[in-house]
């Protein structure tokens, strides 16, 4: 009879437990102000590989973890590109890069340099297969945003915007952006991802042990 207080006090014990050190509200893998994870040698839409430290010189670096298969990945692509046109200027201070992780045909490298080159993206958009970047920032669905500050700390995370749709009211990376440029946290630092698609996560050996 000495098992069921202790499984009762495991239970309880269960339900008071603290949510994981780091987390968000939303993200289940960082919070703000957390150091934002970095990666290495990602191949492009441009033939070319890419690294984390291409951007040193931003003052601030806006990462997008997108893709070619999700609906509302690509209702936003307008706005990104447009977005995306602003931080490339010559004397902009914002960097703008979109990685994708998902590996099925049509979300592969050729696939992406066909999307790119159709619809005439302007930034940089990376494919890594290990999808060792999403998981690193807790990214789970598509697209979801991080702007991140001059020290490439996590300053937002979240959607694009309030609204997949048209007309959004408030522009949650946008205003984090200027936010952050003013040397001022973002007054909305995190929001739930918009309502995309979940990334699609390869399952590892080790799953069914």
């Amino acid at each position: 009879m000495k098992l069921l207080p202790a499984l009762l006090l495991a239970f309880v014990t269960g339900l008071l437990a603290p949510a994981p050190a780091g987390a968000g509200k939303f993200n289940k893998k960082l919070n703000i102000g957390d150091a934002a994870p970095t990666w290495k040698d990602l191949e492009g839409t441009d033939g070319k590989k890419h690294s984390f430290a291409d951007w040193k010189d931003k003052d601030v670096l806006v990462v997008v973890f997108t893709c070619n298969s999700c609906i509302i990945a690509e209702g936003y692509e307008d706005r990104l590109v447009e977005f995306a046109a602003r931080c490339n200027k010559p004397d902009s201070k914002v960097g703008f890069v979109a990685i994708n992780v998902n590996t099925g045909k049509v979300d592969a490298l050729p696939a992406m340099k066909e999307r790119a080159t159709k619809k005439k993206f302007g930034f940089t958009y990376l494919y890594d297969p290990s999808q060792a970047s999403a998981q690193a920032y807790g990214a789970m669905y598509t697209p979801e945003c991080f702007v991140l500050t001059k020290d490439r700390k996590v300053a937002y995370m979240g959607a694009f915007d309030d609204n997949s749709g048209a007309s959004p009211k408030v522009k949650y990376v946008e205003e984090a952006v200027k936010q952050v440029l003013a040397g001022k946290p973002a007054a909305v630092a995190e929001s739930s991802a918009a309502g995309g698609c979940r990334i699609v996560f390869n399952k590892k050996k080790d799953d069914d042990d």
